[in-house]
């Protein structure tokens, strides 16, 4: 079952109250933003937005429950926020919340070939109606360009070695499932992470993911339209997992702070407490940013 990441923490730090409207720009199962719902209400408005479709139908599933005129839930890219918002009649909001996670269902659907403890076809999309796939990064990129990729996404320092082990096995036959990079990714590094406790595979996936959804290039314009989205006082908070999205976000805010258009909160991250990485150890690299809105 699904855990909501640092949801004490989300629910302090965005202060939501009667008649405010929310924005969850990664509703995933639904967990942060049912405890939202329950301090915006009867009176506010839950506006929720995934790329994932089987998210969409999970979450308006799951929060029916609480009225519909009252939840506005959207399949879409949170990078096109401005228009999606304006679309529904709602231009700014009081408060944002992004969790850049993967949620647990997609990493336990083996079909969808996020994760590493399941065998299941190369895929790592989130949004299934884009053609791009891992299985198009692993067997159709120069040897070049994956190697930049794992490097880049993944801060991989073994990238070249791993890239060229990839492009050696697709030149007998296309490299089709998650077990199988995972092999080969293996062989390739695995003597490398031997006194390390990740799996070898696990900067590459990242990377592939990256690469196949635009992950970094969404978040970058999604923090672009901060300022013409939120009223005044709205605050907005963005839980990371990785280093990458985490300095996208940390210079974000900072640049902001200096313009004068938001102030930070945080001016170190909030971390997951040891009793919640007890029980929900995905929660372990959980990074919680937040900055409020001020007209100048």
């Amino acid at each position: 079952m699904h855990k909501p990441v640092l949801l004490k923490e989300v629910i302090e730090y965005l202060r939501p109250r009667n008649g405010d409207t929310i924005l969850d720009a990664t509703i995933g199962c639904g967990g942060h933003t049912s405890a939202i719902l329950e301090k915006i209400l009867p009176d506010g408005m839950l506006i929720g937005l995934d790329r994932d479709e089987e998210a969409v139908k999970s979450a308006g599933e799951r929060l029916s429950a609480y009225g519909r005129e009252r939840i506005k839930i959207v399949k879409g890219n949170f990078q096109d926020i401005e228009s999606i918002l304006l679309r529904i009649g709602k231009a700014k909001v009081n408060g944002i919340l992004v969790d850049l996670g993967i949620s647990s269902y997609q990493l336990d659907s083996p079909y969808r070939g996020f994760g590493l403890m399941h065998d299941g076809p190369l895929d790592m999309r989130m949004d299934k109606s884009q053609a791009l796939t891992a299985y198009e990064v692993v067997n159709r990129y120069s040897k070049d360009k994956l190697a930049d990729i794992i490097y880049k996404y993944g801060e991989e320092r073994y990238s070249r070695r791993i890239a060229g082990h990839i492009v050696e096995k697709r030149r007998s036959k296309a490299i089709k499932t998650t077990a199988e990079l995972r092999d080969i990714v293996k062989k390739a590094a695995g003597f490398k992470y031997k006194r390390q406790r990740i799996d070898p595979a696990t900067r590459t996936f990242q990377a592939l993911r990256i690469e196949v959804n635009k992950e970094l290039e969404a978040l970058n314009r999604l923090l672009g339209s901060l300022p013409k989205i939120l009223m005044p006082d709205a605050r907005v908070l963005i839980i990371s997992f990785h280093s990458l999205e985490d300095r996208q976000v940390k210079n974000a805010f900072k640049g902001y702070d200096k313009e004068g258009y938001l102030r930070v909160i945080t001016k170190k991250p909030i971390r997951p407490s040891v009793d919640e990485i007890m029980l929900n150890r995905r929660a372990r690299s959980a990074k919680l940013r937040v900055a409020e809105y001020y007209e100048r």
